[in-house]
């Protein structure tokens, strides 16, 4: 081991250089969602940082150009989600939020390794299963994919964490000649950006950062009973929704009382029909994915008011459970590494399962990463530094999974150099709320980091709680309905 990759490891920081195997190989291409010519690229990195001349795998990267003769240095990285997004499939949404930026600085979207043609770690048993209402079997085609994985000429899963990869993007930036980028990162997205502050700070020109997980907590945490309980108080004193939902909090308990059940509904996304027994714990898993958007969550009355009745199809569309495979999905095999490696290194890990979302959540990863190979993650991953570039951050205040206090706390440790946005009745991601966009562009764009910090956010505005959904009902001679329209009015 050199000296340099001694004190890489004993400190948890990166210094990295760029050897001539490592340069970036660019050509024209086409991809999926943009009609127009694209560059890809790849950079060849050390599955092991630590043994630079070991075994290699390819970082897969595309470039959407500028197109403008005064061309800016700094470049704007997107940061997917997941863990186990692909950026490159992202791309389309990076184009729609970050487009504008795109006349005078290149848009990059890299496949973080694990994902997309980065090394990636698919398990399309996994992703493509008609099983994922059966937790044994489901269990058991994770442990098929982990023994699949590991024949694969990388696959030593230990390789695959946030921080190892936070050193491959910045092996793009260098192999593309760019000088410190700015970089854009939504819900885990976040904790990358956070960690290539932490390693490279002299890399970053500015951070916006959407639902913000900081490094110290706990993968296994959730704000979603708050988020449930949220929708049920409010329910009772919205007579337009109690009106139509008369004891929503009633009917969830019951609904999990009556379980396991059997139900019959139609595969949303197939269209057969299929019998299933479904469980206390697969209910609890629809409605969390229920409560990230607002959309979905003006729904969650009437799918659980369905689902007691025993009507399932509401909530398991609503949820997406059959939705995982398809290139905006999560490669699953690099979700588990990720979460695996830095979920149980996590201090704040043992601090207890909590309430019945989390407990659920738990039981489950514990079985998956009994077994999984872990990333060795430095202590210095789970601290958030102190920026001196400045750093943008979002946050929904009805965020089941990434609250208003994430941001506030890693707003208050980053320093003067990081200004907050929330808006209290916004779910998980706020890059495609109001003008959110417009204040990102111009704190990007702004040529001083005092006009970045400035930006006027005036347009941002608090807006109230989704409206209740409602089915449409024929004639309007019922008295519910009837009841239902008065509150309304």
């Amino acid at each position: 081991m050199t000296t340099k990759t001694a004190l890489a490891r004993l400190f948890g920081v990166t210094i990295l250089s760029l050897p001539l195997w490592a340069q970036a190989q660019t050509k024209p291409c086409r991809i999926d969602s943009f009609p127009q010519e694209v560059k890809c690229g790849q950079v060849q990195r050390p599955l092991d940082p630590a043994n630079p001349d070991g075994k290699k795998i390819a970082v897969h990267y595309v470039v959407l150009p500028s197109q403008d003769r005064n061309k800016l240095p700094d470049a704007v990285f997107l940061l997917a989600g997941g863990p186990g997004q692909s950026a490159v499939a992202a791309a389309s949404f990076g184009e729609t939020v970050l487009g504008k930026l795109n006349r005078r600085r290149d848009l990059v979207f890299v496949d973080q390794r694990g994902t997309g043609k980065s090394a990636p770690l698919r398990c399309p048993e996994l992703e493509e299963s008609n099983k994922i209402l059966d937790k044994e079997a489901t269990l058991k085609i994770i442990q098929s994919c982990q023994q699949n994985l590991q024949k694969l000429p990388y696959g030593d899963l230990q390789f695959f964490s946030t921080s190892i990869a936070v050193q491959d993007l910045e092996a793009v930036r260098l192999a593309q000649n760019y000088g410190p980028i700015n970089l854009v990162g939504a819900s885990y997205g976040t904790r990358v950006g956070l960690e290539f502050l932490r390693q490279f700070p002299q890399s970053v020109r500015r951070l916006v950062i959407d639902g913000v997980v900081p490094p110290d907590l706990s993968l296994l945490a959730s704000d979603a009973k708050p988020a449930l309980e949220g929708i049920f108080a409010d329910c009772l004193k919205n007579a337009r929704c109690n009106t139509a939902y008369p004891d929503l909090a009633g009917s969830w308990k019951r609904l999990l009382a009556s379980t396991p059940r059997q139900f019959s509904f139609t595969h949303p996304r197939l269209g057969n029909s299929m019998s299933a027994q479904i469980g206390r714990d697969d209910l609890i898993g629809m409605v969390f994915k229920g409560l990230y958007s607002p959309t979905t969550t003006a729904v969650l009355p009437y799918a659980i008011t369905q689902a007691e009745k025993g009507k399932l199809d509401p909530l398991l569309t609503m949820s997406g459970s059959f939705n995982q495979a398809g290139p905006g999905g999560l490669v699953m095999g690099m979700h588990y590494s990720v979460w695996c490696g830095e979920a149980y290194a996590n201090p704040r890990a043992a601090a207890g399962k909590g309430d019945e979302f989390t407990e659920v959540m738990g039981n489950m990863y514990d079985k998956i990463c009994a077994s999984w190979p872990r990333a060795q993650i430095p202590k210095e991953f789970f601290t958030t530094p102190n920026t001196k570039s400045p750093v943008l951050l979002l946050s929904g205040g009805i965020d089941p999974v990434t609250p208003t206090r994430n941001g506030e706390q890693i707003a208050k440790a980053l320093g003067s150099k990081a200004r907050h946005i929330s808006i209290e009745n916004a779910g998980h991601g706020l890059l495609m709320q109001g003008c959110v966009r417009e204040v990102v562009d111009k704190f990007l764009a702004a040529k001083t980091d005092d006009e970045a910090l400035k930006v006027d956010a005036s347009c941002v505005r608090q807006i109230p709680r989704p409206l209740v959904w409602l089915p449409p009902v024929l004639g309007t001679d019922n008295a519910a309905v009837s009841e239902v329209k008065k509150a309304g009015e």
